[in-house]
């Protein structure tokens, strides 16, 4: 039986035991009574250190405790112990999380908040949910702190707050609100930073929601491909509801992705990307435009970074994204596409009405590297008639056109 203790956050020192082996961060280690004898490993490389426990483990009647921050179980190193030795080898004692811990100094209620770890990990998904997410905890990690976390944000314009917590039930403890121009400034190598709460302005003072019963983010949307008129848009320039269906369905919106909508026009397909939890960025050239798609995302409550300027200049400087919808026409198409093919991470989407521009959009999207397909797509709308019958009323014909990048053979780099 391997033993997980929880440590720090405000709990009771925890007691190893007559343990022969302790395995533990360097501060967790010196928290603790050790016994005589009782071999010391400080946990870098987890590799090494799982060999040693499985050592240990192995021989009859030895006593082995590993100590964890908090929680163990929640982003922690059970996950590595228990894919190695199988949850039956282990007795996990926890602390309290960190991230309770953090929302608890400052009396709000976290069940609806969404975590995500960037210790070890690339920080980009995490900057993605503090996007798209009013209430999102970060448990950072070097290379992936307040600071770093801080300036990506500053870069999107959005308002949020970030409440850094740091040495959580430590005589050191400190809880700090700072916005994030102000948390990329900062120098926090001596913070020993657990976890970094980014909020909404809505977030504080907020008023009980006795009717949720389902922890974690909002559900996926009970509707989505929603009617033009739920859009404010001119000349019925916004995407169909059944192009849109379709484009949705390709682009796989989801926590954690950035999407680009460009082109945006009045921003449908934005918004309910980001009704499905995405982050997203619309371009749009016209000042109007840009408005609609403001208010639009207001009207949904979702947050949507808007770029006011001309593909595919206007997309320098973005972060690169994990899928982008290209809407319209015009002689700039095939460029637009070719630059959003280049940098998309995952998939395009592309819809136009010009059959003449359908084989230059797929030449741009495997020219980088994508895999084209398409459908030409037509519907015809019930319309009503007197005496309560109903016609068959054509849509315009669209081509939605998509494209995937290859996932990276074995051996190669993604």
């Amino acid at each position: 039986m391997i033993t997980v203790l929880g440590v720090g956050t405000g709990g009771p020192v925890p007691d190893v035991g007559a343990a022969d082996l302790v395995v533990g961060a360097a501060r967790h280690l010196d928290a603790v009574q050790l016994p005589a004898g009782a071999r010391r490993v400080v946990l870098g490389p987890l590799a090494p250190a799982l060999d040693t426990i499985a050592e240990y483990a192995a021989a009859p009647g030895a006593r082995v405790v590993v100590l964890a921050s908090g929680d163990p179980g929640f982003f922690g190193i059970v996950r590595a112990l228990g894919a190695r030795f199988g949850a039956a080898a282990l007795d996990v004692r926890p602390s309290s999380p960190s991230v309770a811990v953090a929302f608890a100094r400052l009396g709000l209620r976290w069940d609806d908040a969404v975590v995500v770890s960037a210790h070890g990990r690339d920080l980009r998904t995490a900057v993605h949910v503090c996007r798209a997410h009013p209430k999102t905890a970060v448990l950072t990690g070097p290379g992936a702190g307040p600071a770093e976390l801080g300036a990506a944000l500053a870069r999107t314009g959005l308002d949020r707050t970030l409440v850094v917590a740091s040495a959580l039930g430590t005589d050191a403890e400190r809880v700090e609100r700072v916005s994030p121009a102000r948390a990329a400034e900062r120098d926090w190598s001596g913070a020993g930073v657990a976890v970094v709460l980014c909020l909404a302005a809505d977030s504080f003072g907020e008023r009980a929601d006795v009717s949720r019963t389902v922890a974690g983010p909002p559900p996926a949307p009970a509707q989505w491909a929603l009617p033009e008129e739920e859009f404010a848009h001119r000349d019925s320039m916004v995407t169909k509801f059944e192009v849109r269906a379709l484009a949705l369905a390709r682009l796989g919106p989801r926590t954690g992705d950035l999407v680009w909508d460009v082109g945006a026009g009045s921003g449908s397909v934005a918004v309910e990307c980001a009704r499905f939890g995405a982050a997203v960025v619309a371009v749009e050239k016209t000042a109007d435009g840009v408005e609609r798609i403001r208010a639009n995302a207001v009207a949904h409550g979702v947050d949507v970074q808007v770029v006011h300027g001309d593909a595919p200049a206007a997309l320098d400087g973005l972060p690169d994204p994990d899928a982008v919808f290209v809407g319209g026409g015009g002689r700039e198409l095939a460029a637009i596409v070719a630059a959003c093919a280049r940098r998309a991470r995952r998939t395009v989407v592309v819809t136009l009405a010009a059959v003449d521009r359908v084989a230059e959009v797929r030449g741009a999207l495997r020219a980088a590297g994508l895999v084209p397909d398409g459908v030409l797509l037509q519907s015809s709308r019930l319309a009503p008639l007197p005496g309560e019958v109903a016609r068959l009323a054509a849509t315009n014909p669209v081509f939605v056109l998509w494209a995937r990048r290859p996932a990276p053979q074995e051996g190669e780099l993604s």
